[in-house]
């Protein structure tokens, strides 16, 4: 890849820019997360694709854009538990 000028840009430098572009230790819920966010941020930020929601949820404008914003704070649900993390609990 390269930049407008036609300067290189590493993998790096792409993740850096890019927080949804993942990692090599990228789990499978941080992966949908990410991929629900995008998707939810792309549809408030496009008035006329959030109007056709509205139109077909039969729901105000403003309402269907609240429901969205709501479900971007966690869109697949608690994240599930570490495995591992904590004392044993035998003695």
């Amino acid at each position: 890849m390269s930049t407008s000028g036609g300067a290189a840009i590493s993998t790096d430098q792409l993740k850096a820019r890019y927080i949804g572009t993942g990692h090599a230790d990228i789990t499978k819920y941080e992966w949908a997360t990410n991929q629900h966010r995008d998707t939810m941020a792309s549809h408030v930020g496009h008035y006329d694709q959030l109007s056709y929601y509205a139109v077909a949820q039969n729901e105000s404008i403003g309402r269907v854009r609240s429901q969205m914003l709501e479900k971007m704070l966690q869109p697949c649900g608690p994240p599930p538990k570490k495995k591992g993390s904590g004392l044993s609990s035998s003695s």
